[in-house]
């Protein structure tokens, strides 16, 4: 399977301070990534390099083969999406009309939403179960229930990438679920960005673990968050256990017993 999404040998800065150094990774076709660390590692800064919106301190990203930080703003809309972690809405805009605004990319400045487009955004909404609200003002949803609708905007910007910033915030459980294995069922190439290591171990293909400044090398769910780097990324005890019916593997999260801490 082809390489989609390359970084070499990334710096990311916020301000004038380096968050990460020396970034690589190669994310296949197709691929579910997951990027975790603990509060303030750079993991929503390293998301905004990788989606073209801050240019790295040092290295290049590359999307199918082209370098990103090379391309217009609509061009590189069209070749990946990122869905923030917060975001402020124009209150008097309609949830449609917020989904709306993913398909900017396609469409001329003075051209309006006519039928497919509506049709496109209809579909979106009801992707993220929100059919019923399209027509609702965003400052009368949830605070859920507008990371829906950004993501929808999200889905609906029809990029082979999509790089997602703790998208599950503001979920129930249920609807952690039902974003994850959407996440799972787009064939898209996704990247995002997650607190809880139970949804990394069990919905992505690999996991890029951020600490102390660096990126861990990118791996399986299993080889990057093993008992011994989630103590020591953490401070926390994790045990994989594997559920009696899926077969899956989770992790039992617990506080880190004095005779391990690092």
């Amino acid at each position: 399977m082809s390489v989609h999404l390359r970084a070499e040998g990334l710096a990311c800065s916020a301000g004038k301070r380096v968050v990460l150094r020396d970034v690589r990774l190669d994310v296949r076709e197709g691929e579910t990534i997951g990027i975790v660390g603990p509060n303030g590692c750079g993991k929503s800064t390293l998301l905004r390099v990788l989606a073209g919106l801050r240019n790295p301190s040092v290295g290049h990203v590359h999307v199918g083969g082209v370098r990103l930080h090379g391309l217009g703003a609509r061009q590189r809309a069209r070749k990946v999406a990122l869905v923030a972690q917060e975001q402020d809405l124009p209150p008097d805009l309609l949830a449609w009309e917020v989904v709306a605004l993913g398909l900017t990319p396609y469409r001329s400045p003075w051209n309006g939403v006519g039928p497919r487009e509506r049709a496109a955004v209809a579909d979106a909404l009801a992707q993220v179960a929100l059919a019923d609200l399209a027509d609702r003002p965003v400052n009368q949803l949830s605070g859920g229930e507008r990371r829906r609708v950004l993501l929808a905007r999200g889905l609906v910007q029809r990029t082979p990438l999509l790089l997602l910033d703790e998208p599950t915030n503001h979920l129930d459980v249920r609807h952690q679920l039902d974003l994850m294995q959407l996440v799972r069922r787009l064939g898209r190439t996704v990247v995002l960005a997650l607190h809880d290591l139970t949804l990394a171990t069990a919905t992505c293909d690999r996991v890029l673990v951020l600490h102390e400044g660096r990126a861990l090398p990118l791996a399986p769910p299993g080889e990057a968050l093993t008992p011994g780097v989630v103590g020591a990324v953490f401070g926390v005890d994790a045990t994989p256990i594997r559920h009696p019916v899926t077969g899956d593997t989770h992790l039992l999260i617990t506080p880190l017993r004095p005779e391990c801490t690092p």
